[in-house]
């Protein structure tokens, strides 16, 4: 890890409270002392009005339309990016609308192309297409600076966005993050398997979060998902970064978020750990840890954006 540009070793940070432990990266305030500025209570809530988001859909030529549903607000505000065949109505996603709905920030959330409510055929979805589906939330819906919150695959994705987009994306918060994953677990196969599976042109992928025990991959899919993987060179994002990963996770492991952590080029990196959480982070100790990690990255961007 001396490739980034420490002064220090990382720091290990255990807390009893969150059972988590804290690798923090950089000299900013860490999250550490956000926890015992507010050891006892929500982050801070101010009055808002109640608003309803109702499904929208965002036209692009050429382009599957895309569902979001987006609250209005101050900046920076912020985009929830889904993991793998999930969309925009999972507990993370609800939970930080919640939150920036008693702040008054701004807040997407959305469908991938294929996915949900958006149009699109699954089958002709790749890595590159759900990029510019990231993209376009950015550039055709958002306002202003954006804190992006990837989870899982969308952890991936939010990389590239702020690759692509450095003078928008503002703070990146990974949840489980699966940079390069589907790519790295096929290429952990048995060479007979893998010539099997260009064979058949099909990857049926064991999983416990599909309802019929597996999700079923394009090869196709898997060889354009190579051009995107990053692991294998320095990351060029220079924006605040926040890898949240539990220690359980069988589908990703929580040393990717080390890789992540040791990959990107940016001095301001935390990777928090949770002991005793799972690949999905949804219980509720993981929500709020995940949004007094968003409350934290306000808070601490308020003196530029404002």
């Amino acid at each position: 890890m001396a490739g980034m540009g420490m002064a220090a070793a990382a720091a290990w940070d255990p807390c009893r409270r969150w059972g988590r432990m804290a690798v923090s990266f950089g000299f900013h305030r860490s999250f550490s002392a956000l926890l015992a500025r507010k050891p006892q209570h929500a982050p801070r809530r101010r009055p808002a009005f109640r608003q309803k988001t109702s499904i929208s859909f965002l036209s692009r030529p050429d382009l599957p339309h895309l569902a979001y549903k987006r609250l209005k607000g101050k900046s920076p505000g912020i985009i929830f990016i889904p993991g793998y065949m999930s969309n925009m109505n999972g507990t993370k996603a609800l939970a930080i609308e919640e939150f920036c709905k008693s702040l008054g920030h701004a807040y997407i959330r959305f469908d991938y192309s294929g996915v949900g409510n958006s149009d699109g055929n699954l089958q002709e979805c790749t890595v590159g297409r759900w990029r510019k589906d990231v993209l376009s939330v950015i550039d055709d819906l958002a306002v202003g600076p954006q804190i992006l919150v990837g989870s899982s695959l969308g952890g991936w994705l939010m990389l590239h966005a702020a690759i692509a987009r450095p003078q928008r994306v503002v703070a990146l918060i990974g949840i489980a993050s699966a940079v390069d994953g589907l790519v790295t677990k096929f290429n952990q196969l048995p060479v007979e398997a893998k010539k099997e599976i260009e064979m058949k042109g099909v990857w049926s992928m064991p999983s416990k979060y599909s309802e019929e025990g597996a999700y079923h991959i394009q090869y196709s899919f898997l060889k354009e998902a190579e051009y995107h993987c990053l692991l294998h060179s320095p990351i060029p994002v220079n924006c605040p970064v926040r890898l949240l990963h539990g220690m359980e996770d069988d589908i990703v492991s929580w040393h990717t978020s080390m890789q992540v952590a040791d990959r990107v080029i940016s001095k301001d990196v935390d990777v928090i750990l949770r002991k005793h959480s799972d690949h999905r982070m949804k219980e509720k100790a993981d929500l709020q840890l995940l949004v007094y990690t968003i409350d934290d990255l306000i808070d601490k961007l308020s003196t530029v954006v404002n």
